[in-house]
């Protein structure tokens, strides 16, 4: 009987010393330095505030699960995109939400981010931490770095329709920044990549107006709106080596065809992005910049907008600027706009031009 009990309070002692030395997961704040944030975004009582498309956080994570913990800054939903040791682990909606993910790496650490996957003018999600056994910083060298500037193309509105089709559900429920043709090609490049966009905006007038601010206007405020409010901080470290602009389709744009519309203002256009131009270049003195064609104008309008974005380019004589066309596209997402597969085929037809510019940064 005494080596019975003796037997069975060695096992006692055997699994407390087995469960006390299992790490136990744990809360970590979203102010955490071993954070790393990406894109525009803005610290608040409440967490870390994403507000662009494509904006992220990134951590390095040890154990067998994490959550993430997520929320929308206001009613309406978001949608994240996941990434897990640089695998895509899919999109994900999100009002007020966790979300757990089982770890492949047990003993190591698995890179963990999340990507907004809305855009700013649809609000904001926010950021309030994760759970899991230890977070470190990813380690990365410095990279090159695209900042990819535009509109509704550029934010990736209608490209998934996967679980909500065309004309369902709310006017944003197919948008995938992650998906779309920047993000794309900048994994492709293996740089990193910043996305700031407005859906239905242009150059010197958007789809259906005439008078509203355009992308001129509200790109230097944090929220890229007409509101206008605290302005983008610009780090060091944050600087592009080269800068992408697809603007142009909401400018040539007849709009929804009951509202009156104007015809097309080739000077005021052109005196817009120029000027845009050159307020870029105060901010990013020694970036490339690149003017990019539309793939949704109709081939006449398109070829106008070649021929004036090479005109643009010739204003700065001695600056790397180049142009790139795209091909009139027949676009399989919601309302015209290019499908999944379609920002695939843009990005695929887009790596050399950016890649021949990031060899040029390279060499000079």
């Amino acid at each position: 009987m005494r080596l019975l009990i003796l037997f069975i309070s060695a096992l006692l002692l055997s699994s407390c010393k087995s469960e006390q030395e299992v790490p136990k997961d744990k809360f970590f704040e979203p102010q955490n330095e071993s954070f790393t944030y990406s894109g525009r975004i803005q610290p608040s009582s409440e967490g870390i505030k994403l507000i662009a498309s494509a904006s992220s956080v990134k951590a390095d994570v040890y154990g067998d699960t994490v959550t993430v913990f997520l929320k929308s800054d206001g009613a309406e939903h978001h949608y994240v995109a996941v990434e897990l040791n640089d695998e895509y682990k899919g999109r994900f909606r999100i009002t007020k939400d966790s979300l757990k993910f089982a770890l492949p790496k047990k003993d190591s650490a698995n890179t963990l981010a999340i990507y907004k996957e809305t855009e700013a003018s649809n609000g904001l999600l926010i950021f309030n931490g994760l759970r899991a056994q230890k977070i470190e910083k990813t380690s990365e060298e410095k990279r090159a770095k695209i900042e990819f500037i535009g509109d509704s193309i550029t934010c990736g509105m209608g490209a998934d329709t996967s679980e909500i089709d065309c004309e369902e559900g709310e006017w944003y429920d197919q948008h995938s920044a992650y998906m779309a043709y920047g993000p794309r090609v900048a994994r492709m490049l293996d740089v990193d990549f910043e996305v700031n966009c407005v859906s239905g905006m242009g150059m010197y007038r958007n789809w259906n107006d005439e008078d509203q601010p355009v992308m001129p206007q509200v790109y230097p405020y944090l929220h890229l709106n007409g509101e206008q409010g605290k302005r983008a901080e610009i780090k060091k470290e944050d600087v592009p080596d080269i800068v992408s602009i697809a603007l142009g389709t909401n400018d040539f744009s007849r709009g929804d065809g009951k509202k009156e519309r104007l015809p097309f203002k080739e000077e005021s256009f052109k005196e817009n992005y120029i000027g845009f131009i050159k307020a870029l270049y105060e901010v990013y003195p020694d970036t490339q910049i690149a003017l990019i064609s539309s793939p949704m104008t109709g081939e006449k309008e398109g070829q106008e907008l070649i021929r004036i974005l090479n005109d643009i380019k010739n204003e700065f004589p001695g600056r790397s600027i180049a142009v790139f066309e795209f091909e009139k596209m027949n676009a399989s997402g919601c309302t015209g706009h290019p499908a999944l597969e379609d920002h695939e085929l843009m990005a695929e037809k887009l790596l050399p031009f950016y890649q021949n510019l990031l060899n040029k940064n390279t060499h000079e």
